[in-house]
This record gives C-alpha cells, sequence and structure tokens, in this order.
C-alpha cells in the first residue's frame, strides 16, 4: 500500500497568487527603498503606543511575542528580499519599543503618596520656576530625613511666601498640604499622575504660610531666571512676558487671557521652544560667524569658514536648548538642528525626511514617554507635514525658483506659505482635539503673519538689544521689540475672538485617532501611487470623529461636579460656586466653547438646599420617554426612606456621599464608592446609552497601582531650636 503524503499540496492557481503577491510587494518595496528607512521611528513609536492601550503586563508580553513571532517570519519565509527584511526589523522595532517603555516605567518608579496630608519638612531645592502670572513660586524639592514623604515632590508657594535666597540647592522649612498626583477628572482628560510618574513626582501640594531658608543656596539664581528677571526689567505687561519666553522658554508672567488667545489663533507653539527658535538662533550664530571671520582674508582664503560657522552655529544652538530648559521640542529641533549642521558639512542635502526620522528616533529611544504627550506629537506632525510637503512633485512643480517677474514672485512665495500653512493646521487639528478638546480654524491665516514677524523682527530685535544692554545702549531696541510683541499679541486677540475660530470636540475614540494617524503616515511617507491608500483610514477616522458620542452628562470623580446638556443645546453646572478649573474642564469635555449655564436656568430643573431633580430627552426618544436624575448638592443629613423613595422614581442617581443600599435607580447610581472604581464618568444617553469612564478596562500601568507612602495622621512637627 502505497504511503500517503505527510503535507497537503498547494494548487498550482493558490500557488501563483502567492508569488504574484510576494513579487508585487518586493517590486513595490524595491521602488520605495529611499523611504523604507522613515518607518523606523514609526514602528517604534508603534510598540510604545501598545503598551500604554493594552491594559496588562500578560498583554504586554503577548505583544511582544507576536512581534518577535513577525520578525522571525520575515528572517525565515523572506531571506534576501526586502519584504522580509521589513518584516524582520519592523517586528524587532515593535518589540523593542513595547519593552523599551516597560523597562523605562519601571527605571523611574518611585512611591507616591497614599493620600492627601498637612505635613511640616524639611527638604532641598532641586528647581525654582517663578509663576509670575499666578503669583506663585514652584519648587520641586526633595525632603530630608522623611521616609515617610516621596522622595520628590512639587510645592506651590504663594510670591508673598518665598524667601530671598530660595534656589537650586537651598535648604528650606515649610508646612505644606500635599496630595498625590492627580489622575484624569474626566474621560479623556489630562493624566497628570501619568506625566508625574515618568518624571519622578510623587505628591503636589501648597505651602501653607511662608517658607523658611535653612540654608541659602550657594550661587546666584539659574541663568534662566536671571535672563528672564531683566527681560521683565525692560518690557512690562503681555510684551515683556512673551520676550521672556522666546528667549528662555520660561512661560510663568504669561497672563491667561493671552496664553488662551495664542492657543486660539493657533499661534501657541511661538511660545514653546522649538524649530523656529532654534533655528533663528543657529542661522543668527552662522551668519554673524561668516560675516566676522570674512573680515580677515587669512582666515578667509586658508580656511573652511562656512564649516567653522556652522560649528558655531551647532554650539549656540546645543547652548540655547540648556538655557531653555532642555525641553523634549527644544531637544528634538538641537537634534535636527545638529543633523542639519552635519549634512551641511558633508555636503548632503539637509532637510529631508530621513533627517526628521531620526530626531523622531533618537527623542524616542531616550525619552519613550514623550510619544503620547501633545509636545511630541504636535511638533512632529508639523515638521513632517512641511518636509514631505516641500518634497513632493506638486510643490517641485509648482514653488521652485524660476525666471520670473518680482510680482509673480512674490505671489508664488505668498501661496506656498499659505499653503504650507494649511497643511500644518489640518495635520495638527486632530492632535489638538484628542489633548485639547479644541482646535483652532485660523491659524494658517494668523501664522502666515506671526511667524516672519517673530523669526525676523522681534527675535532678532532682541537678541540685539540683549546685546546692546552690555553697554547701557539696548534701550531703542526694547522699545522697537516691544511694539512688534505688542502687533503680536493684538493679532492673536483678534483672530481668537472671530467668530468660529475654534472648533471644540469632546470625544475623540482612541481607534478614530489611531485611523487618522496611521492614514497621514501613508500620505507622507510613501512617494509611489501606493500611498493614496492612506485615504482610507484617513476617511474612516474622520467619519469615526464625526460619529463620536457627545456626552450629555458628566460627572467628576468625586461627585462633586456635575454638568447637563439641556434640550436646547445649553450646559449647565450644578454647583454654580465651582472654581475656575473645574469650570473650564467640564466645558471642554463638553464641547463647549464659552462658559456654562446656571443649573437653575435650565429647563425642568427643580433644586433645594440638599438635592436636583431634572429630565432629559434622551436621543432617537421622546421627552415622554426621557430620563429622570437626581443629584446631591450638599453634605446635610436626609431621611433614609426618602431619600429610598425618590431613588426609586428616577433612572439616575448622583452623589458626593455614600448612598444607603435601599437607594435603587432604575438605571444607574453613582455615588462615592462607586465612582472611586470608576473615576470621572461621561454618559450619552443615546438609544441604547453609553458609559465612558476614567478607568475603563482598568489597566496595571505603575502610575495606577504604586507604591505608596504616608506619614502618620498624627504626625507632629518637631519644634524648632
Amino acid at each position: 500500500m502505497a504511503s500517503q503524503p505527510l503535507q497537503t499540496g498547494i494548487s498550482p492557481v493558490a500557488a501563483l497568487r502567492h508569488f504574484s503577491l510576494a513579487a508585487w510587494v518586493e517590486s513595490w518595496l524595491e521602488a520605495e527603498r529611499d523611504q523604507t528607512g522613515l518607518w523606523a521611528p514609526v514602528m517604534l513609536g508603534g510598540g510604545i503606543a501598545a503598551w500604554f492601550l493594552l491594559p496588562n503586563p500578560a498583554m504586554w508580553a503577548g505583544f511582544m511575542l507576536v512581534a518577535c513571532g513577525l520578525a522571525a517570519l520575515g528572517a525565515l519565509a523572506g531571506q534576501g528580499s526586502r519584504w522580509g527584511r521589513a518584516l524582520l526589523v519592523g517586528g524587532l522595532l515593535l518589540a523593542g519599543g513595547c519593552g523599551l517603555i516597560w523597562f523605562k516605567s519601571a527605571w523611574v518608579a518611585a512611591p507616591v503618596l497614599e493620600r492627601p496630608v498637612v505635613t511640616s519638612f524639611s527638604a532641598k531645592v532641586e528647581r525654582v520656576d517663578i509663576l509670575a502670572a499666578r503669583e506663585r513660586v514652584r519648587v520641586v524639592v526633595t525632603p530630608l530625613a522623611r521616609p515617610d514623604l516621596p522622595p520628590r515632590f512639587r510645592v506651590n508657594i504663594r510670591e508673598n511666601d518665598a524667601p530671598s535666597g530660595l534656589g537650586a540647592g537651598a535648604v528650606i522649612r515649610m508646612k505644606a498640604r500635599l496630595m498625590p498626583p492627580q489622575h484624569p477628572a474626566l474621560p479623556g482628560g489630562y493624566d497628570f499622575a501619568r506625566r508625574a510618574w515618568f518624571d519622578g513626582i510623587g505628591a503636589t501640594g501648597t505651602a501653607l504660610g511662608p517658607v523658611l531658608v535653612a540654608k541659602p543656596s550657594k550661587g546666584e539664581a539659574a541663568l534662566r531666571q536671571r535672563l528672564s528677571a531683566h527681560i521683565h526689567s525692560r518690557l512690562d505687561g503681555g510684551a515683556g512676558a512673551i520676550a521672556a519666553a522666546l528667549a528662555t522658554g520660561d512661560q510663568g508672567a504669561i497672563s491667561e487671557a493671552d496664553a488662551e488667545a495664542m492657543r486660539r489663533s493657533g499661534l501657541a507653539h511661538l511660545l514653546s521652544i522649538s524649530g523656529l527658535h532654534v533655528t533663528a538662533v543657529v542661522g543668527a550664530a552662522m551668519l554673524l560667524l561668516l560675516k566676522l571671520l570674512a573680515l580677515s582674508p587669512r582666515i578667509a582664503l586658508r580656511w573652511n569658514v562656512p564649516l567653522m560657522a556652522a560649528g558655531g552655529g551647532a554650539l549656540a544652538g546645543i547652548g540655547y536648548t540648556l538655557l531653555t530648559g532642555a525641553e523634549v521640542p527644544t531637544v528634538r529641533s538641537c537634534i535636527a538642528a545638529l543633523l542639519v549642521l552635519g549634512g551641511f558639512a558633508l555636503g548632503r542635502e539637509a532637510m529631508t525626511l530621513r533627517l526628521v526620522a531620526t530626531g523622531a528616533l533618537v527623542v524616542l529611544l531616550f525619552w519613550p514617554e514623550a510619544l503620547v504627550g501633545p509636545s511630541f506629537q504636535l511638533s512632529f506632525a508639523a515638521v513632517t507635514a512641511i518636509v514631505a510637503l516641500h518634497q513632493s512633485r506638486f510643490a517641485e512643480r509648482w514653488f521652485a525658483g524660476r525666471e520670473e517677474g518680482w510680482g509673480r514672485r512674490m505671489l508664488r512665495g505668498f501661496m506656498a506659505l499659505l499653503l504650507t500653512g494649511l497643511v500644518v493646521e489640518l495635520a495638527l487639528i486632530p492632535i489638538s482635539l484628542v489633548h485639547f478638546h479644541k482646535a483652532g480654524l485660523y491659524g494658517a491665516f494668523a501664522n502666515m503673519v506671526a511667524i516672519p514677524l517673530t523669526t525676523f523682527v522681534v527675535m532678532p530685535l532682541e537678541a540685539l538689544a540683549l546685546l546692546c544692554d552690555v553697554a547701557g545702549l539696548g534701550a531703542p531696541f526694547w522699545w522697537l521689540a516691544g511694539k512688534a510683541l505688542e502687533l503680536l499679541l493684538a493679532l492673536a486677540h483678534h483672530v481668537a475672538g472671530m467668530p468660529g475660530a475654534v472648533s471644540m470636540l469632546p470625544n475623540v475614540p482612541p481607534l478614530a485617532f489611531g485611523l487618522i494617524v496611521a492614514g497621514g503616515l501613508w500620505l507622507l511617507l510613501w512617494q509611489s501611487k501606493a500611498r493614496r491608500w492612506g485615504v482610507v483610514p484617513l476617511l474612516a477616522g474622520i467619519v469615526g470623529l464625526w460619529l463620536a458620542p457627545v456626552p450629555d452628562l458628566l460627572v467628576s470623580g468625586d461627585g462633586r461636579h456635575i454638568a447637563a446638556r439641556g434640550s436646547d443645546g445649553t450646559v449647565a453646572m450644578l454647583r454654580e460656586r465651582a472654581g475656575d478649573y473645574s469650570r473650564a474642564m467640564l466645558a471642554e469635555s463638553a464641547g463647549l466653547d464659552g462658559d456654562l449655564a446656571a443649573f437653575k436656568d435650565m429647563d425642568g430643573a427643580r433644586c433645594t438646599a440638599d438635592f436636583c431633580v431634572w429630565r432629559m430627552a434622551g436621543r432617537k426618544t421622546s421627552a415622554a420617554t426621557g430620563w429622570t436624575i437626581l443629584a446631591s448638592r450638599s453634605d446635610h443629613h436626609v431621611d433614609v426612606p426618602l431619600l429610598n423613595n425618590a431613588c426609586r422614581a428616577v433612572d439616575i442617581v448622583i452623589s458626593d456621599r455614600r448612598l444607603p443600599r435601599g437607594c435603587t435607580p432604575r438605571w444607574l447610581k453613582l455615588d462615592r464608592p462607586q465612582l472611586n472604581e470608576s473615576g470621572g464618568v461621561a454618559i450619552s444617553l443615546s438609544d441604547p446609552p453609553a458609559l465612558r469612564s476614567v478607568r475603563d478596562g482598568m489597566s496595571r500601568h505603575p502610575w495606577l497601582n504604586p507604591r505608596t507612602v504616608s506619614p502618620p495622621r498624627q504626625w507632629r512637627t518637631p519644634e524648632r531650636r
């Protein structure tokens, strides 16, 4: 009897299809061979993003195993082929990204304060930031001989309570109210606890009373602080605050009104030291060195003057980065500038997507947590969009230099600037909606004036003023710089106040945002016709944004702050005496560009000193079959049987206290124990209703389950001798 084959043979048709597909992929990757390296930071970032999205170590390990499996498949099945190498490298980068951020989160692990406390302590100051606009001084300190406190935390001190001699290295004594780093109060909100974990901040707080300096700082105030103080002494008000931000990155003196105007007008990027500022400093240093070195015929004839100027520009860029605090956008821009100067020294084309990819790769290797922050995303999205646009065939065809009259040349430059601004705004809108729930719509037009004004007028005048101040001759330049900055602020306020200047979106589903990012990268990083396929996920993501449910009811994590959407679209707040931060947080999460209405003015709301009850018509339902909601608004004792009867008559009950077991509404009960488990809640009263909470899919990321420390509840302050 003949033996049977151990494997099922593949049909000739299937084999032909398999080899045809492999041949097509191979030929496509061959045509895109200059672009495949651009996907290295994307794959590394994909692994980092997977770690943040997946909830527990088992899934992180599973993701890394799957990625390694892809790498093994590429190594075994695609030997000698481009698609095999792409799978191999891509799989290793995905696994490496996940492992890198996992390792970094464990490396920076530090105890976190368990509960709010009021305590006295001595501490050594690590860093001092002056927040002049808030009349506060913010210090990062290390407590001394207090193992029951986190090893590093941040405290705000009232300006009048801040002593002289407060600087890095000083030893201070204070009494402060400390609390653990805060998680988002509402779904989609800012997660300070995550950022504090990677910054090593175990608590935040406010000083209670004056701060005593036990040992003053040995040196003078940091150069950054002294330079900011000098600029404020030359320029007052908003102009001085913006000037200090441009020179040192210190935004503490910018008023909230000016900061909000800059955000709404799309000009906030000017306040964050990034590519624009580093480029201006490096370019100015190179130009100055070129002119000075060219004055010597001996140097000009015997030495490579452009190379020497490039070295001087590199030193200027590094010094400026260190001066301004070495934030991620500044470091990224400095790395990019150094790569540009290196390409210039080697005689290579400098500003390419490879340069951008290299900068992103360096930042992710050293600061992988930066991937999920708005700074990294906004910075690299803007630069990638600009470079990809100007390397495209369309830009080469329409905006390349040519022999033509000055009028047409100026018109062509104007159109190139406008198109660049529009492309950048389109690239930044989804990111702004995710992190801030709002996006400016007129930023492209505002930047057409603001960027040249800042780059070619404000910053050169400020540099000349600082240089001339050495001889006491900077006053005329400070006056001119002040007028230019006043013009910049006037532009920001005018654009911010225009109708429809800001688009609001309260809920951005992660899947929709991921599709938009994937589609945008596919369009920007490939060059062949296959890039057009990026439109598919891009449009799918936009549709996902359009269909995202809008919350009708918002409840903060402590249950005290509630916002409800009325039938006419207005959003009202339960406690009218809430602070500005709580009101702004609820308004943004509700997609409201403006202030919240008073709850007593909402249709159908009935309130007493202790409770409010109102009806809301759910979507796709009539008013008769709407939702009845009961919410507490005081800490007074309430008769339990009466409360239980009221609960049974409503659909939703919300309270910042523990409700009795007999309180059983028809659908949802949100009291203190439930909110402690879920965090803040956003409810869309659609058919069926949708509920999102801060802790959906409870993860085991380290900042959610940290090791904690806490001083005894009856801690006594040691007597001072």
